[in-house]
């Protein structure tokens, strides 16, 4: 850990960085092109994440907005966190004995309103949450550890995405997915189709029909925390990004962190 700053509370542990750091590491550390600590850089991502600030108001003390920015996407394009998110799922589904990749996932959306100007030209109005933004559409595993996501407008019927979420699961866990759980937003014979087309069943958690209040379903509810817990990242609460591809990729850094931080109980607690 840097001693030459004080510490952020956003900061990666030494635990969390020898589970990531091999998979961010791109370049040499030797290469002419790295001018900055990378470690460093990761804390800037995780500064800007977890707090909620834009690009250009990273402190000093970190590296460059625009090295932290460029870094970023180099990461996002490359699919680091993806392929973080995937191995470190596996290790803990294992520690929990499970097996390494799910046999069933809970599939739902959620709508992030829009700040224009930077996501207004791609927004799309949601009629059912009386919100214009964009929708995360989401998978998880049924411990609430992310399989799949993609961004679309918000006003993208939720049904209509099931093929395209259903594929990008099983193109994660090698086709080991045979079941979907799903809201009644989602009923109908032809999202179950679309499910059905990457062999996997939907089945639709119906809410009980004289139901007063809160009710907890399910299945249902593991997706629900699952995005409570990407709520905990002001940068994820509303949509301020420029591009959809980066909305999708902060959802999945965020949820990197969240199993960083499992992953490093795990270690200390042995």
């Amino acid at each position: 850990m840097p001693t030459d700053r004080p510490a952020y509370s956003s900061d990666v542990s030494n635990e969390e960085w020898a589970l990531v750091a091999p998979y961010l590491a791109l370049l040499r550390e030797s290469s002419a092109q790295r001018e900055h600590d990378l470690r460093e850089v990761f804390n800037g991502l995780r500064y800007i994440v977890k707090t909620g600030a834009p690009w250009r108001f990273i402190p000093h003390d970190l590296p460059p907005w625009a090295a932290v920015y460029q870094q970023t996407q180099r990461w996002l394009s490359a699919d680091s966190f993806a392929d973080v998110a995937g191995d470190l799922r596996a290790v803990l589904r294992m520690a929990a004995e499970r097996e390494p990749e799910p046999s069933g996932v809970i599939l739902d959306s959620r709508t992030l309103r829009s700040s224009s100007p930077e996501s207004g030209e791609r927004a799309g109005y949601d009629g059912a949450k009386r919100k214009r933004g964009a929708k995360v559409h989401l998978a998880v595993d049924t411990p609430g550890h992310v399989v799949a996501l993609h961004v679309t407008p918000a006003s993208t019927d939720d049904r209509a995405e099931v093929g395209r979420l259903a594929a990008e699961v099983q193109a994660e866990t090698g086709d080991s997915v045979e079941l979907g759980f799903v809201d009644q937003g989602y009923s109908g014979p032809k999202p179950a189709a679309a499910a059905r087309a990457n062999s996997i069943d939907l089945e639709v958690v119906k809410a009980p029909e004289a139901k007063r209040g809160f009710v907890l379903l399910p299945r249902r509810w593991v997706v629900e925390r699952s995005f409570a817990w990407a709520t905990r990242y002001r940068r994820l609460v509303k949509d301020y990004e420029r591009y959809a591809s980066t909305l999708a990729g902060l959802h999945m850094v965020a949820f990197v962190f969240l199993m960083l931080k499992q992953a490093e109980k795990l270690m200390t607690s042995t």
